[in-house]
């Protein structure tokens, strides 16, 4: 904790601290070279640099790249990346991103996003997933399509459980979760989808050390199919979803119904809000303080065990970030996160976060909540492309009973 104390006293410091420090910059630092990129200010319309401008300056291509130009064509943005989890190990990824020009009618843009990551243990990861808007924004079009080959640990139900016990899963998973919403108001929005939860080959190679309530008191079996509605009640005011700015929020509210009809393998229904709010702190400046909420809440049924909510089983994995993927995991979710996100250097190529969250779980289907399990730690950003402001987020976590990791993502992590 005393670390972590002086890292975010000295991150305050640097902040505060980083008017004066351009200023004083000998002129010979803003040459064109890569190794000043971080405080170079860019003449022409504004001082903003992103990494792209660094590439610019090594091969030597003189061109203004504007912040304030309009995007007129999909933005690009593609990067190789190195992480380190508990639950993973070192794991290799590639991450991508595009950002399309504005819709006619309305300021919202829409986004593709795609990761695939191959980790130490032997884990495979693959996602696409797309949020797209339709002229004068009447129609939302969002989906979410996965595939796992997921050998990992897996500690139990409900929030007391031990990283000395656990079991050894592996099963392949694929996730294919779609929805259209149509306008109903401003910004708000009313929608239908189809999602569906496919887990094969589930096997528990354990034999000892297991979890006191796990995979074997709940139920196992060889494989589950979850497959159901999806009634949605979206809000949002965001332009951007990769990098939120201040003054806009999102809420989105879902009811879903697995239907043996539609090939579940029984019928259990769940509840889920997620919301998030963006404000300027102080007011006024470029600084951000965000806040989500995130409660998944099993209403009616019993879920395949692999189903029921656990931290990072939100739509990007980010829930609980100091924790391993799974490491906590019941029958109803509640989570509360808070992140400060603030500049570095004035020309924004640098910007650096602090966070804290908290999640709670119940065990057992009609057992109540269990206590509180905090998370927090502090960040980097590095604005890869200052044109659809998609910034790599560089995150060191930590958790109870010394968890702890290091966590990258293509734009914010909320």
């Amino acid at each position: 904790m005393q670390r972590l104390f002086f890292l975010f006293t000295l991150i305050f410091l640097f902040s505060n601290a980083r008017a004066q420090v351009t200023d004083s910059i000998p002129k010979k630092l803003h040459k064109k070279n890569i190794f000043t990129l971080a405080f170079y200010k860019q003449p022409g319309k504004d001082s903003m640099v992103d990494f792209i401008d660094g590439v610019y300056r090594i091969l030597k291509i003189s061109k203004d790249r504007s912040q304030s130009e309009e995007i007129k064509k999909a933005h690009l943005t593609f990067i190789p990346g190195v992480e380190y989890s508990l639950g993973t190990g070192m794991a290799a990824s590639i991450n991508a991103s595009v950002v399309l020009p504005k819709t006619t009618g309305t300021e919202n843009k829409s986004t593709y996003f795609t990761e695939l990551k191959i980790t130490q243990n032997k884990q495979i990861v693959s996602q696409f997933a797309s949020n797209l808007w339709t002229k004068n924004g009447e129609y939302n079009f969002s989906n979410n399509w996965s595939y796992l080959k997921y050998p990992q640990k897996d500690f139990g139900l409900g929030n007391k459980s031990s990283l000395n016990l656990f079991d050894e899963l592996d099963y392949s998973y694929l996730k294919m979760y779609q929805s259209v919403s149509k306008k109903i108001a401003n910004n708000l929005y009313f929608g239908i989808g189809l999602n569906m939860d496919y887990h094969w080959n589930i096997k528990d190679t354990s034999t000892k050390y297991k979890p006191v309530n796990g995979l074997t008191q709940y139920g196992q079996t060889k494989n589950s199919n979850s497959t159901g509605y999806v009634l949605n009640l979206l809000y949002d005011t965001r332009i951007n979803n990769v990098t939120p700015v201040a003054n806009s929020s999102f809420i989105n509210v879902m009811f879903r119904d697995n239907l043996t009809a539609l090939g579940s393998d029984q019928k259990w229904s769940s509840f889920i809000v997620d919301y998030r709010k963006y404000i300027s702190f102080p007011q006024g400046s470029k600084n951000i303080l965000a806040f989500w909420t995130y409660d998944q809440i099993t209403v009616s049924g019993k879920p395949p065990y692999l189903d029921l909510p656990n931290t990072a089983s939100d739509t990007y994995s980010n829930v609980g970030r100091g924790y391993v993927q799974g490491r906590f995991r019941g029958d109803k979710l509640l989570y509360a996160e808070s992140e400060y996100r603030f500049g570095i250097t004035e020309n924004g190529f640098l910007g650096g976060v602090v966070f804290a969250n908290v999640q709670s779980l119940s065990s057992m289907p009609g057992q109540s909540i269990q206590g509180v399990l905090p998370g927090y730690g502090a960040g980097l950003r590095v604005k890869f492309n200052k044109h659809s402001n998609t910034s790599v987020a560089l995150d060191y976590g930590f958790g109870q009973g010394g968890s702890r990791g290091l966590f990258m993502n293509l734009g914010e992590v909320f």
